[in-house]
């Protein structure tokens, strides 16, 4: 939502200039209370009656310990009762922030328009965000111990993998950056992918490894990575590292800071070939303050063997990374692209690429007179979030649909990421330039493909003539102008002297 954005960028930069946690803390937890949906929040949950036991330590587990855990990427741990309520009016804090840039957990989905079911989507629902301000308002109860989950088993070091344990682990080289050294883009040595035989995958997930420091609390994301991003694929190399001839290189999703797994269709798997190599000539490197060594994991999961694809990936272009012109000192400039489907489309994940300048994106649907909103999402340059939609909610479009993105951009000083908002900003590579594109995946369907999706979708969904499916403007066609069939239609047409 859009509402009382003035506040929401009054408690952004109130992250940002304060330097201290502890004092971040007192101070986040007093200007709470000058936010009206944090208090309307609070309204529906009873103060005094949740506890961290029975109420909190629950939504902690599922969308925060992942990283909030000693060993883990994030700057405190909020595994027990000492280590969270400390900072229970941070807490509060953050997660009500709920779709801009700086909300806890880092998944920026607008709540109130569009799509609403992803995949592995760790969000809080209203009642849990209400239920977190009443607990941080009413002193940060502990409660009963009985009440407690089962608690979490965590590695000993580093991220854990949120799609699930990979079959296949793909290490690349260490890379040394310097605490002073500027950005850099280039190539990093190829990694061979140990295969014995040629594999579908089903999801990818990568994790950067590397000696950074994680015991302060005040690092941000940024100052505890050094590969900004990594555009890869890979290919079948010969023993020189050349390219075989005839073998067809796989893109693959653009690793990003921070960026949560990619989860492909169920019926569109990329195929991994014995003999590939990890191949990227554009990766972005920067500092992170102190000299770091690190490397990134690459984690594959596998179809079972024996898998073969329906659908094949969709190359559209969506976007804008040539000509973009944003204006200084304003806020609420809008950028607009689009295109147009060719063939019948499975829309699988939505994926918003931005910079510094960018808050958010929607995606919409137009086909015929209707003009639909997919989904819409906040944007946080320091955590590149990708949405995958459930099996049962991926848009189903027909050929001739255009689709259309907008942006949100905001080259003021309440944007935090904005190092001089004077500044007009164009194109470019850096984060403090500009691009403007939906990476998100899609898969193309044969008619018939097409037709059967929309009849599973039906089916599974159990929709009536008068039901709506976002998404799937032909899903509901049948139900209230059934087209007869050929046959039907000759006899009609007989008849009637044609």
């Amino acid at each position: 939502m859009r509402v009382a954005n003035k506040l929401v960028r009054f408690k952004t930069r109130l992250s940002v200039n304060v330097k201290n946690m502890s004092a971040l803390a007192k101070c986040v937890s007093m200007a709470a209370f000058l936010l009206p949906a944090a208090a309307g929040a609070q309204s529906a949950v009873e103060p005094g009656s949740v506890t961290f036991h029975k109420d909190i330590e629950p939504i902690l587990q599922r969308s925060c310990q992942n990283c909030h855990r000693e060993g883990g990427v994030a700057p405190m741990s909020l595994v027990t009762y000492e280590e969270a309520a400390p900072f229970a009016g941070l807490i509060e804090y953050k997660t009500g922030l709920r779709d801009r840039a700086g909300a806890m957990p880092p998944y920026f989905l607008e709540k109130d328009i569009g799509i609403q079911d992803y995949k592995d989507d760790p969000s809080l629902s209203d009642e849990e965000i209400a239920k977190i301000s009443a607990w941080a308002r009413s002193g940060s109860p502990k409660g009963d111990a009985a009440d407690a989950p089962t608690p979490r088993e965590f590695p000993t070091a580093g991220a854990t993998w949120t799609a699930g344990e990979p079959d296949l682990i793909v290490q690349t080289a260490d890379i040394t950056v310097l605490g002073g050294a500027p950005d850099w883009w280039g190539d990093i040595p190829r990694a061979l992918i140990p295969l014995t035989e040629d594999r579908y995958v089903s999801s990818v997930e990568i994790i950067e490894v590397n000696d950074v420091d994680t015991s302060g609390a005040t690092s941000t994301v940024g100052g505890r990575n050094i590969f900004h991003h990594m555009i890869w694929s890979t290919q079948v190399l010969d023993e020189n590292l050349v390219a075989v001839e005839g073998e067809q290189a796989v893109n693959w999703p653009v690793h990003e800071i921070a960026r949560n797994p990619d989860i492909f269709d169920p019926d569109s798997g990329r195929l991994l070939k014995v003999g590939s190599y990890v191949v990227s000539d554009s990766v972005h490197l920067h500092s992170t303050g102190v000299d770091t060594t690190g490397h990134l994991l690459i984690g594959f999961r596998f179809h079972p063997v024996g898998y073969e694809p329906k659908y094949k990936p969709a190359l559209i272009g969506l976007g804008n990374g040539v000509d973009i012109s944003i204006t200084g000192n304003e806020d609420g400039q809008e950028m607009h692209a689009y295109s147009v489907l060719e063939q019948h489309t499975k829309i699988v994940t939505f994926e918003p690429h931005l910079h510094a300048a960018g808050e958010g994106m929607c995606l919409e649907a137009i086909w015929g007179y209707t003009v639909e909103t997919l989904s819409c999402v906040g944007y946080d340059h320091n955590w590149v979030r990708g949405y995958t939609y459930a099996d049962h909610t991926a848009p189903l479009l027909p050929k001739g649909t255009v689709l259309h993105i907008v942006a949100h951009m905001n080259n003021t000083k309440s944007n935090p990421n904005m190092p001089d908002p004077r500044n007009w900003q164009g194109s470019g590579n850096r984060s403090v330039t500009n691009m403007f594109i939906d990476l998100g995946m899609r898969v193309t369907l044969s008619e018939e493909q097409f037709l059967q999706e929309m009849a599973d979708r039906r089916e599974e969904l159990n929709l009536g003539p008068n039901d709506h499916q976002i998404g799937c403007p032909l899903c509901l066609a049948p139900l209230v102008a059934p087209v007869p069939p050929a046959e039907a239609t000759a006899e009609v047409a007989t008849s009637q002297g044609d």
